[in-house]
Parts: C-alpha cells; sequence; structure tokens
C-alpha cells in the first residue's frame, strides 16, 4: 500500500521534470527519483518472493555386491577349449552344462558336467565323454576358489576390476591350482560378469590324463594331439 508522503514525493518528482533547474530536466530530477526507484525496486521483490531451489535428483542407493550370495546364469555364461590335432588342426569344443554359486563370504564354487561336453561331432562326443572323462564314474569337474569380499565391496554398476585368481580344479579325483586373471564387471545392480584377462592353459599332465589323450590320440589314428589347451569362460552371476 503507497502511503500519502510517497506519493506526494512522487508528484513532486513528477513536477520537477517540467521545472528549469539549470541542467537538463531528467538530471535535475534524477535525485529525488531515487527513492521512488529504490521503493518500487523492493515492493516487486517482496511480490515475487524467493526464488525456488532446481530440483536434485536423488541418489540411488545401490547394495554391495559382497552383501548376498550369487547364482551362476547358465543362459548367460560360457566355458569353451581349443583342441589341436596333429600339430595344426585348431577345433573349438565347450561344455553345455555349468552351474556355480559365490557365497557372502567369498566362497566360489563351479561344477562343470562332463557329460555336456560338445566337440561338434558325435563320435568324438562319445569317446571324451567314455574314454577321457569316464563320466559314468565322474559325472563332473570342479572348480573352487575363494575370494576376499573386501575387494570387490566398492564395484558399482558400470564399474570393473581386475583381480588375480587362485582356483583348485578337480577332475576325475585329480586336483590340481590353476592361477589366472579375471575380469569383473558390474552391468547392472543384480548382475555381474566375470571373464579372463588371457586363456588359462589347462594340460593334460596337471590331472593325470595323459594316458587317456593317447588312447583318443589311436582311435582318431592321429599323429598327435597337443596335451595343453587353452580354456576361455565368461560366467554370468545374477543375485539370489
Amino acid at each position: 500500500m503507497w502511503d500519502a508522503s510517497i506519493l506526494n514525493h512522487s508528484q513532486a518528482c513528477l513536477t520537477s521534470l517540467f521545472r528549469p533547474c539549470g541542467k537538463s530536466h531528467i538530471a535535475c530530477a534524477m535525485p529525488m527519483l531515487r527513492p521512488l526507484f529504490l521503493v518500487a525496486a523492493l515492493a516487486l521483490a517482496a511480490c515475487a518472493g524467493p526464488e525456488a531451489e532446481a530440483p536434485t535428483p536423488e541418489a540411488t542407493a545401490t547394495a554391495s555386491v559382497t552383501d548376498s550370495a550369487w547364482t551362476l546364469d547358465l543362459a548367460g555364461s560360457r566355458l569353451a577349449y581349443v583342441s589341436i590335432k596333429a600339430g595344426e588342426v585348431a577345433e573349438n569344443n565347450r561344455f553345455d552344462t555349468l552351474s556355480g554359486t559365490v557365497a557372502a563370504d567369498g566362497t566360489a564354487s563351479l561344477d562343470i558336467d562332463l557329460a555336456s561336453v560338445n566337440t561338434g561331432v558325435d563320435i568324438r562326443n562319445e569317446r571324451m565323454r567314455e574314454i577321457f572323462f569316464a563320466v559314468a564314474d565322474n559325472p563332473k569337474a570342479t572348480v573352487t576358489a575363494k575370494l576376499d569380499p573386501a575387494r570387490f565391496a566398492g564395484l558399482a554398476v558400470g564399474q570393473s576390476v581386475t583381480r588375480p585368481l587362485t582356483a583348485e580344479v578337480t577332475i576325475k579325483g585329480a586336483s590340481a591350482d590353476v592361477e589366472t586373471e579375471v575380469l569383473v564387471t558390474r552391468t547392472t545392480e543384480d548382475r555381474v560378469l566375470v571373464v579372463p584377462t588371457a586363456p588359462v592353459i589347462i594340460s593334460t599332465d596337471m590331472f593325470e590324463l595323459t594316458d587317456e589323450l593317447g588312447e583318443l590320440r589311436a582311435l582318431a589314428q592321429l599323429p598327435s594331439i597337443t596335451p595343453a589347451v587353452p580354456v576361455t569362460f565368461t560366467l554370468v552371476f545374477t543375485r539370489g
């Protein structure tokens, strides 16, 4: 609300615009207009009120990967190896059935169904099952490892870490330690991808399978089958 003193002052200022003062009319009136401008500015500011703060998105809470157990997702996982015969012929092979878990305390295990070996050739699959692996008495191979949960606790969605890994591999009752390095990526809140940074080399003498390899070579009438094979894997784990 404008009071009488402000109105009278405003009228005087406007009147002065048309009364000569030895200077330009505007310059003469400016000292009297300044209080009016100040009052008007304060009134507009009061009407406008405080400026609203820009909304800020809330941070999305992400549970640590060590908060619970993880289970292997077979559909997204793969375990494969390359065999070499006659010194120069390389062939891709894989296992179609895997299962595994990683407990909250870092205990990890992977079971490989040896009967699911897939070489791409039926007769070769049969020989691998019956002669090389003897699946009737040795249905699976196992891989176990103990992880340090603290080394993965801070892994956020979209981040990757590279860690050394020592795992115990058991085939047909024979065990051997295998050392490798893995790249672990948290692809979503509840999904983790594990791949090796380089192929893992496995040889038959590590698991006392050299004689069985010789039987396969003789049956296939080959000059040689390389006893060492590179193994690669893609393991996907989901929470729970």
